[in-house]
């Protein structure tokens, strides 16, 4: 099959989060099982032109009352090869996309003109088949910067050489879903009868998500559990009567993850690799882990690592709220280290570096570190991921293959990941709670340095069957070409 995936992210290109992740490994995982795949994005300041093909001649786009004139180029997905090849297409505007940030800035979190950035983009996806000459069979949208190409497929251009191509959009953040003025709605070129039928209405405003929901042949989001929580009054985001409505085509695919890139045995940015028959380099990393963040080297105290955005999302309040979190409790009252990385809301940036003045078993850095992200997978004892809602979440499956037992909130794809530890019988694979509350946290982090103190065959039980579990992009591949040809066997 053809199939042309649109984002407005693909590592190594743009990224701000797992939705450039898992474009570009499902890319190439379906381009292995033989598929003819291309993706198209926006050509974003951080892209360097030199660094691509352009294609001859400029590209217009019918947008508003007019045409805008862009040009496009051209690369191979790192990953790829000649005999499974992905091209990657990115659509070139300077006015568009000629700027700092994919989305905003922190001056600007949200650019004013992003609907129509978006818009443009999405129609703009057409354009590029019709000046390549390559129809896909399959259109395949993610999140709202690219729902709006299910819309344009259903109502405007379903003909000539997209007369059987069919649409697919998945939903990676349900929280996110490009809500505008509809002031913006004259520059797609659609009638304003389409407003109403294809979704876009949403309290006088004008909703991309919705819209696109209402228009995709196929939706699916990216966790079996998520699917079923969006259809959910608290977690649907009042999308969740649209998405029940369209159940039948609504399913949830687990995410797999990058297992040349995240697998211990062969990473070159750990002290020294590992795998289940000899863990000495997890005692390693541990060591290089500790000296890293200036903690006591003490191979025999349970480590905490936590990589995260600092969001309400991520329940940092409930973790770190000044005065009622549970991390300054949890560190003071119990032996073990905890490190954190990451970066988000200034209160949270501030209370951390203050909680890592304060208390000598706790250590922050702010930002993002590719490399200390590998250090703090393979040489932490456990990974803290207390989440308000996570759709389908990396970092759990990173922890799993690197050894280190998640404490997780059982909600969407941390509840299809991660198997509630049993301390009867020993099995499970990590220490798993529902309610997110300071106590609920603190308990359940009790609960596992309870039972790395107490059980320790339990635990290395724990890790071996976490690090054999197969959370590789090839089974949900596959699930992705089975929705796919189901959909091109439909008239």
């Amino acid at each position: 099959m053809k199939i042309l995936m649109a984002s407005s992210e693909a590592v190594p290109f743009a990224k701000t989060g797992g939705l450039a992740d898992a474009v570009s490994a499902l890319s190439l995982s379906l381009a292995k099982l033989g598929h003819e795949i291309a993706v198209v994005m926006p050509r974003f300041y951080s892209v360097d032109r030199l660094r691509l093909n352009r294609l001859e001649g400029a590209m217009g786009v019918p947008v508003g009352d007019g045409e805008v004139w862009c040009a496009v180029y051209k690369t191979a997905l790192p990953g790829s090869t000649a005999k499974n090849p992905v091209t990657v297409y990115f659509i070139d505007h300077e006015i568009f996309f000629g700027r700092e940030g994919i989305y905003g800035t922190p001056s600007e979190p949200d650019f004013l003109d992003n609907p129509r950035r978006f818009a443009f983009f999405s129609r703009a996806v057409f354009q590029l088949c019709r000046k390549i000459s390559w129809y896909p069979d399959i259109l395949h949208a993610h999140d709202w910067p690219s729902a709006l190409v299910p819309v344009f497929l259903k109502y405007g251009e379903r003909r000539g050489g997209f007369a059987h191509t069919k649409s697919v959009l998945t939903i990676h953040n349900l929280g996110y879903q490009g809500i505008y003025s509809k002031d913006n709605f004259p520059f797609l070129s659609l009638p304003w009868n389409i407003f109403y039928e294809a979704g876009f209405e949403d309290w006088n405003m004008m909703n991309f998500l919705k819209a696109g929901i209402n228009s995709a042949d196929k939706l699916n989001t990216v966790s079996p559990h998520y699917a079923e929580e969006t259809k959910t009054q608290a977690h649907g985001f009042r999308l969740d009567t649209v998405l029940r409505y369209r159940s039948g085509d609504y399913l949830g695919i687990l995410n797999g993850i990058d297992t040349d890139l995240w697998n211990p045995a062969h990473d070159l940015t750990i002290p020294k690799p590992y795998d289940v028959k000899d863990m000495s380099g997890k005692a390693q990393a541990k060591e290089a882990l500790q000296k890293e963040f200036g903690l006591p080297i003490e191979p025999n105290i349970p480590l905490i690592g936590m990589i995260s955005r600092l969001t309400e999302q991520k329940g940092v309040g409930e973790l770190f709220g000044p005065g009622y979190g549970s991390a300054y409790s949890f560190c003071k009252n119990m032996k073990l280290q905890f490190v954190i990385l990451g970066s988000g809301e200034t209160w949270c940036e501030h209370e951390i570096m203050s909680l890592s003045s304060r208390l000598p078993n706790f250590a922050a850095k702010v930002g993002y570190n590719e490399s200390l992200s590998h250090l703090i997978e393979a040489g932490s004892d456990f990974f803290l991921m207390p989440s308000r809602y996570e759709p389908c979440g990396l970092n759990q499956m990173y922890s799993l293959t690197y050894g280190t037992l998640p404490i997780v909130r059982r909600t969407g794809g941390l509840a299809d990941t991660v198997e509630n530890y049993n301390q009867d019988t020993g099995s499970g694979t990590g220490f798993m709670f529902d309610d997110l509350s300071p106590s609920a946290i603190y308990n359940t982090v009790g609960w596992a340095i309870w039972a790395y103190y107490n059980r320790k065959q339990h635990i290395e039980d724990m890790q071996t069957r976490g690090m054999k579990t197969d959370f590789s992009w090839k089974k949900s591949a596959g699930t992705y070409a089975a929705m796919y040809e189901s959909l091109t066997k439909e008239h």
